[in-house]
């Protein structure tokens, strides 16, 4: 039997054609998916954690069980892991934000002290050399092309708690970082002396990275790093590895979860579920078309064991084959994707990753999966008698003892796995919501007698004015309920993941935005006395708004003063009319008796300082550190403006805050930034860009995001594969009933026009009930993964919906055409002397 399935499989691959495109389908969606997982950490150690990279451990000034009792990284902690075993150099990481330059074309920048170890430096250096005296520096590659500096170029710095001014050299050219937190920023580097000028003694470091000596283990030196700081007194500090430190660094802007990694896990398994029931929908097919043979090859001699056998052994060659192609193929996709956005500005931190375990796992689960799909049709295909396998197989009809079974078992996946899914969506638990939305699905795919035909049957009436075609059409496609929700099934699946994901992306993207609105709630602030001249001011706001990219532009004065964090803080005032104009947060108020605080602040009232009095206001928590104090306008004309004496505290009497279109992109916004500064006439140093910060942010997601979007078309591909091989199987049973109509006067036209009619029905419906159903998987999923920090609101991708749609229809048509033409083209005569 083995050269019977090594024959079968050489004289007849054409046949095999079928299943070997859908099993590369399958593993290949499948190992992209697992790609994209190990990519989107892999990008976010180039953005998030390109910092520290070249770091094998980071310490950090917090707790992993106690985030909220920082520990202190200085100069004490450095000693104390200069002298562990096992490090080689350590990078204690000072930075502070600096003016760069003089007079109109200043700007603000980050200073960032070099590394002991050269190893340790954060980013590539494009040209010179590392600053190795004070009197050097190094600047980023876009700041150097925009202010036109060199290596040998003079640039001087300032500084709040620095020297008035200090003039050094440019040593180096170095690569722009790709951090979303400092992303459009000017980046320096100067020695640990002249940064320490800048940070001022005693402040600490942010993190110290530790770079380990050659064949230390890294668990090794981690355990000693834990046990000398604990010695030392040093507590709640956290020692991590880079990768550990990037994913802690993600979280922190998530509230705790690694959100981009969970969805991209729960779409792996979402993945998984789909190809085991295309394939194995697919692999049915194919030996259904063989029963006959099989039969013939009982017929003569070969036992049910040999039957098997010789049929595992062709799905094991065609798996392992078609497995292979889809691994490469997922590899060649994602790497081309990748190299797409590595060539975007903004995007330019994609990075591709090949797991082993990725190309493994997809090589493994697409044979496993291939043999498995096979094995209940061929155990189907031999478990009856060979001269009764020759007769046609009876159909599994609801009214049968397997078909009320079946629907029995399907109504039960269905409320259990709805229950679990509502749960886990509650409670934003994946656990429970993923195995939830697997079963439900299932059940639904179970249970589609039940709704797939009646569903038919009521838009089928529409085909009625076609004529005998129509009619026919509509007949034939809920004669056979089994049979229409057997062809229904396979595009059903791919539908219903595509609305699933682009839902779920929708409504992801725009909670995310929520998210990030909440903590940039502000898109510009401009500074510098702007408010003292009434007339400057007005020309000022003028000349703002002429600006392109910005929306909207609010005067927002100085109205009291508050003790804030041990320090005299300004109070804004700011009508709530404009509130909706510029405040990015639509869940800020601003109501009578209330002062808008930033994230962080304990107190549950504050006294507000005024020229004329004091008064005192119920405190409402922002969602933002970067929030200022704000109180309403008719709330500030009690204090009658701001006080006197804290005018040298304030340093300014008001604010302009702006509101920019939200298609620009982190560079555009730097660009304005710029623009802005020429047209109001103020130093860049006087123009704060939240907006910055969050375009950052929002390209990272929209690179991963996209990435995952991708590859929503396999989807379609796959049910098209699905919807010809059912179609062809629902033609090749009905041989003698399409050569009964044709010998009754139907045309090859009529015939093939009945045939594409039946197809667009029922794809028709399984598209629109796909399109529901997943719109529903995708919105759960949405509030399972991001339910725990935000309010998730539903978003309808009515367009792309709409597209799907179209789409599915198109692919339902063009499956039907080969089965139709093969139809058309036997004789009549020919056909009913077939089986």
């Amino acid at each position: 039997m083995l050269r019977v399935a090594l024959a079968q499989v050489r004289l007849n691959g054409r046949r095999f054609i079928a299943i070997i495109l859908a099993v590369t389908i399958a593993v290949g969606f499948l190992t992209s998916t697992l790609l994209i997982n190990s990519s989107s950490k892999a990008s976010l150690t180039q953005s998030v954690g390109q910092g520290f990279r070249n770091a094998q451990l980071v310490l950090s000034a917090e707790s992993d069980d106690q985030p909220g009792a920082p520990g202190v990284l200085n100069d004490g902690t450095a000693d104390v892991v200069r002298k562990v075993a096992g490090v080689d150099g350590i990078y204690a990481v000072r930075q502070a934000y600096v003016t760069l330059g003089e007079g109109k074309t200043a700007v603000s920048a980050q200073l960032s002290n070099t590394p002991e170890a050269a190893a340790l430096f954060p980013v590539d250096v494009v040209q010179g050399s590392i600053p190795a005296s004070g009197s050097e520096a190094a600047v980023d590659q876009d700041t150097a092309t925009r202010l036109g500096l060199s290596p040998g170029s003079r640039l001087a710095i300032t500084g709040g708690v620095g020297p008035p001014a200090i003039e050094l050299t440019v040593s180096a050219i170095v690569a722009t970082s790709k951090d979303p937190r400092t992303m459009g920023t000017p980046q320096l580097y100067a020695t640990d002396t002249t940064a320490e000028m800048f940070t001022g003694p005693g402040q600490g470091f942010d993190i110290i990275q530790v770079a380990l000596a050659r064949g230390a283990g890294v668990s090794d030196v981690r355990d000693a790093l834990a046990k000398s700081l604990a010695e030392g007194g040093f507590d709640g500090i956290a020692v991590r590895t880079a990768d550990e430190q990037t994913q802690a660094t993600v979280a922190a802007f998530t509230g705790g979860d690694d959100v981009l990694t969970t969805v991209l896990l729960a779409f792996g398994a979402v993945s998984l579920l789909v190809c085991a029931l295309v394939v194995s929908n697919t692999f049915s097919v194919l030996v259904a078309q063989r029963t006959r043979e099989l039969a013939l090859l009982r017929c003569i001699g070969a036992t049910r064991s040999q039957i098997r056998r010789s049929v595992m052994v062709e799905a094991l060659l065609v798996g392992f084959v078609a497995s292979v192609a889809g691994v490469a193929g997922a590899v060649a996709l994602v790497g081309a994707t990748v190299a797409y956005l590595k060539g975007i500005p903004e995007s330019g931190f994609a990075t591709l990753a090949v797991s082993p375990l990725a190309t493994g796992v997809g090589v493994a689960v697409g044979v496993l999966m291939t043999v498995l799909a096979a094995l209940v049709p061929a155990r189907a295909a031999t478990s009856v008698a060979p001269l009764v396998a020759l007769r046609p197989a009876d159909d599994v009809l609801a009214g049968t003892k397997r078909g009320r079974l079946r629907l029995s078992i399907g109504l039960a996946l269905l409320a259990g796995g709805a229950l679990l899914l509502g749960i886990g969506a509650s409670a934003a638990d994946l656990l429970l919501a993923v195995p939830g939305g697997m079963l439900s699905f299932v059940g639904v795919l179970m249970c589609a007698t039940l709704f797939i035909p009646p569903l038919v049957r009521t838009v089928g009436s529409l085909a009625a004015p076609l004529g005998v075609p129509g009619k026919l059409a509509a007949v034939n496609a809920i004669r056979n309920p089994q049979r229409t929700s057997a062809t229904s099934s396979a595009l059903l699946i791919g539908v219903t993941l595509v609305a699933m994901m682009m839902t779920g992306a929708s409504t992801a993207r725009a909670s995310l935005d929520d998210v990030l609105a909440r903590e940039y709630p502000v898109d510009i602030s401009i500074t510098g006395g702007l408010l003292d001249d009434p007339a400057a001011t007005a020309a000022a706001a003028d000349a703002a708004r002429s600006v392109d990219g910005v929306v909207n532009v609010v005067q927002v004065p100085v109205a009291g003063a508050v003790q804030l964090n041990g320090r005299t803080a300004p109070v804004f005032a700011l009508d709530p009319v404009d509130a909706g104009k510029v405040l990015q947060d639509r869940d800020l108020e601003l109501l009578p008796n209330t002062i808008l605080m930033p994230q962080g602040t304990m107190e549950r009232t504050v006294t507000v300082r005024g020229a004329g009095s004091d008064v005192e206001l119920e405190v409402v928590v922002a969602g933002s550190r970067l929030l200022r104090p704000v109180i309403s306008a008719p709330t500030a004309e009690f204090l009658g403006g701001a006080p006197a004496t804290a005018e040298k505290d304030l340093g300014s009497l008001g604010e302009f805050w702006l509101s920019v279109e939200d298609s620009l992109s982190a560079s555009e916004l730097m660009d304005l930034r710029i623009a802005l500064a020429e047209a109001v006439g103020v130093d860049e140093s006087a123009i704060f860009g939240a907006a910055i910060e969050r375009a950052a942010f929002e390209q990272v997601i929209d690179v991963l995001l996209s990435v995952v979007t991708g590859l929503l078309a396999v989807a379609i591909v796959i049910a098209l594969v699905g919807v010809a091989n059912t179609l062809s199987l629902s033609v090749l049973e009905r041989t003698r009933e399409s050569s009964l109509l044709r010998a009754l006067g139907l045309t090859r036209g009529q015939l093939r026009g009945m045939l594409a009619l039946e197809a667009l029905l029922i794809t028709g419906v399984a598209a629109t009930f796909g399109c529901v159903l997943g719109a529903l998987y995708g919105w759960l999923g949405a509030v399972t993964v991001l339910g725990r920090f935000t309010n998730v609101t539903p978003s309808l991708p009515w367009t792309q919906l709409a597209a799907v749609l179209a789409v599915a229809l198109v692919a339902g048509l063009l499956a039907s055409i080969l089965p139709a033409r093969r139809a058309a083209r036997l004789s009549p005569v020919a056909g009913l002397n077939a089986g």
